[in-house]
């Protein structure tokens, strides 16, 4: 079968390796699509700090047919599917707790350990979520993202009746800005820089949508929501002038949730942030629950999924893949990567 492996930055190999052998808890699944996102650009510019080389990325991901492993009886043979990425020790006190998704020895598939950007992946059963057979698989290889969303909107409470400022329209805010929105939210203001993606933001029924390189972001806060402002700003941006924006606008006692990473020390105005008693919230990922709700939002049309893809390469161009993200940067959201682009005959495989 095709493997994809990033054997140093910018250097992408498709090898041919064996198809795994499926253990007894595990499913082997027919690998669909594969989403490239901001982390895996990180990783093919060498800018990721907890990735080593050679490693195979694929953590947002779509499959289907599958040979299921003998001791696995929560799904059927034929179920479109998605993978959860995390590997988890479960003995942690976030384990403990229930939050895995901050294990104190957190490993991500496509980072830390082996992805599924191949044509057949094992997966432990538990990892494994069922997906509509009316969800497309392109829209499946974006419940991940949506997942990171939902997790995002949920860390802020019950965001019924609220108005939500969104700041950076690229695919996580604008999944944030759609979750809010199909969660209840009265109305939601997305910013950005980029005419492109604030347009998108437009069609996909998002209220406000700003250009703050041409209106002044404290401006376009109370134009959009009047003199209370927002309820909550999610910085879906993560850097020095967008963090601030939200820290000098905020109304006083509100909540900010950061969910950008940021790849470097952050320079914010934290006295201020102290003298308006505002909460500065993060999110981390995404737990089961997260996977559930985001396949309900966009298979009730809450959340629309395939608009944001942009182009498909085959396994054989990914290197491709990543050289149009780099020329296209203003004009592309998600860039899916089809591994099946020639039919395969699914293996045999005794489990």
């Amino acid at each position: 079968m095709k493997q994809q492996v990033m054997l140093r930055p910018g250097v992408i190999e498709i090898r041919e390796v064996p198809v795994p052998e499926v253990q007894p808890h595990e499913v082997l699944v027919k690998i669909i699509n594969i989403g490239i996102c901001g982390s895996d650009i990180h990783v093919y510019h060498g800018t990721h700090p907890f990735t080593d080389y050679p490693v195979t990325q694929g953590h947002e991901v779509s499959g289907g047919d599958f040979v299921l492993g003998r001791d696995v009886s929560t799904l059927h043979v034929g179920q479109k599917v998605t993978i959860e990425p995390q590997l988890t020790c479960g003995q942690c006190y976030p384990c403990r707790h229930g939050r895995y998704n901050l294990c104190e020895k957190l490993r991500v598939m496509g980072f830390q350990a082996p992805g599924t950007a191949q044509q057949f992946f094992a997966a432990d059963a538990v990892k494994i979520t069922p997906l509509p057979d009316t969800m497309s698989y392109r829209e499946g290889a974006l419940i991940e993202p949506l997942a990171v969303a939902v997790h995002a909107v949920e860390r802020l409470g019950d965001v019924s009746g609220e108005n939500i400022c969104v700041i950076g329209a690229g695919p996580i805010g604008n999944l944030v800005a759609q979750t809010a929105k199909g969660v209840g939210a009265r109305q939601v203001m997305i910013t950005d820089v980029n005419d492109f993606r604030l347009d998108l933001a437009r069609r996909l029924g998002i209220d406000h949508a700003v250009n703050t390189a041409k209106t002044d972001f404290g401006e376009a806060l109370a134009g959009a929501f009047g003199p209370d402002k927002a309820d909550a700003i999610l910085d879906c941006a993560g850097n020095d002038t967008t963090i601030n924006q939200a820290i000098r606008h905020a109304r006083k006692g509100t909540p900010i949730l950061l969910v950008a990473v940021f790849t470097g020390m952050a320079k914010a105005d934290l006295a201020l942030l102290n003298d308006h008693e505002l909460d500065l919230l993060t999110s981390m990922m995404y737990r089961h629950e997260h996977y559930l709700e985001a396949i309900r939002l966009a298979s009730e049309g809450r959340v629309q999924l395939e608009p944001l893809v942009s182009t498909v390469f085959p396994i054989a161009e990914y290197q491709a893949a990543y050289q149009y993200i780099e020329e296209h940067r203003d004009t592309s959201m998600k860039v899916l990567i089809d591994i099946q682009a020639q039919a395969v005959p699914f293996p045999v495989v005794r489990s």
